[in-house]
């Protein structure tokens, strides 16, 4: 089996968010010897890279996971998200592990790093896997193509060969965590033009996108059009659509029309942005439930519950797209009386977290 580098980057509070977890149980998958009884240590052919201000926490939330080396690139400079320096410590790391395959969590920070990364070290690196396995004795990467229409399994022959892999695709690792020796790789700091005074983010009630979230309420263009009495009510579907978020901690998607309205002078949900869109021409989250709202439910809009586990719809039309085949369950309701009616009985319990 080829040697494995994973690498990962700590949190503000010095530990791993869950896509470094998933991706480190994919490693270890990838990393077992296919010969070795059940029950063996896993990852015997794996290192893990760290980058952060500081590594011995993380370090020690994984250190049951078997893997035989622990690397890092510590200090300030390493704490933020910057190319500069994700790339500088990536590159060390890489050459100092000498892996033939690198794998990472695709979060926007080594999205950005690691291509300028392989392309130093003279490899290749593929985005957006959905899973990695041993196929006829080689590495075998599983990722979608064409708006999440065809799956397709590549092989590469380049070394080093860098995959980032999708969150929400396999399984957080995790154990008892323990003590850790770490292997301190010393990075010269590149130049920098930038300096990272601060974070402006918007407060946690006001986050609409939240990709751990148990739920995914989507939002389609019937929110904004005439209702039954001919009038548009855009300030109570804001009112409904923002109380039922903020109370059950769920995550907005927002159909390619809706979101689009913007542009054409409609009427519009002052919250939804082109970060929302869900479907053929947006993003394809990973959820256990999804709730579909005002969405007449067309494959462009479906393409994008893909890998949501179980679909709830609601639209007055028993004839919609969601009700052939799409959805597991469909309510032939008024989206505004049922998500009244849901928040009425959201109140009456504790926010849930």
């Amino acid at each position: 089996m080829e040697s494995i580098l994973l690498l990962a980057h700590v949190e503000a509070d010095g530990k791993l968010a869950k896509p470094a977890l998933e991706a480190l149980s994919a490693a270890l998958e990838l990393g077992a010897d296919p010969g070795a009884e059940p029950g063996a240590e896993l990852g015997t052919h794996l290192t893990v890279g760290l980058v952060g201000a500081d590594a011995q926490v993380a370090a020690g939330q994984i250190a049951g996971a078997g893997a035989v080396r622990v690397m890092a690139v510590t200090g300030d400079a390493f704490a933020q998200p910057r190319y500069a320096t994700d790339a500088a410590a990536a590159e060390a790391l890489c050459r100092a592990a000498g892996a033939k395959l690198v794998l990472a969590p695709s979060t926007s920070r080594w999205s950005r790093a690691l291509p300028g990364v392989a392309f130093r070290l003279g490899g290749r690196v593929d985005t957006h896997a959905t899973g990695i396995a041993i196929l006829n004795g080689v590495p075998a990467v599983t990722r979608w193509f064409y708006r999440q229409r065809m799956e397709a399994v590549l092989t590469r022959q380049q070394r080093p060969w860098m995959v980032l892999l999708d969150a929400g695709c396999v399984p957080a690792w995790s154990g008892d965590a323990g003590v850790a020796a770490v292997e301190t790789i010393a990075v010269e700091m590149p130049p920098s033009r930038t300096e990272v005074t601060g974070i402006q983010a918007p407060k946690a009630d006001q986050q609409t996108i939240r990709p751990d979230a148990k739920l995914l309420f989507v939002a389609g263009a019937g929110w904004t059009k005439k209702q039954a009495d001919g009038k548009v009510h855009g300030a109570e579907a804001e009112s409904l659509i923002l109380n039922f978020l903020r109370t059950a901690k769920a995550s907005l998607g927002g159909s390619k029309s809706l979101v689009d309205l913007s542009g054409e002078g409609e009427a519009v949900l002052q919250f939804m942005t082109h970060m929302n869109q869900i479907g053929q021409t947006g993003s394809t989250p990973r959820h256990p439930k999804g709730l579909s709202t005002c969405c007449h439910g067309e494959e462009p809009h479906v393409v994008g519950w893909r890998f949501i586990t179980e679909r709830r719809a609601i639209n007055l039309d028993a004839n919609c797209g969601w009700a052939r085949g799409k959805a597991d369950v469909l309510y032939v309701a008024d989206a505004f009386e049922v998500m009244r009616e849901v928040n009425r009985l959201l109140g009456q319990e504790a926010p849930r977290g």
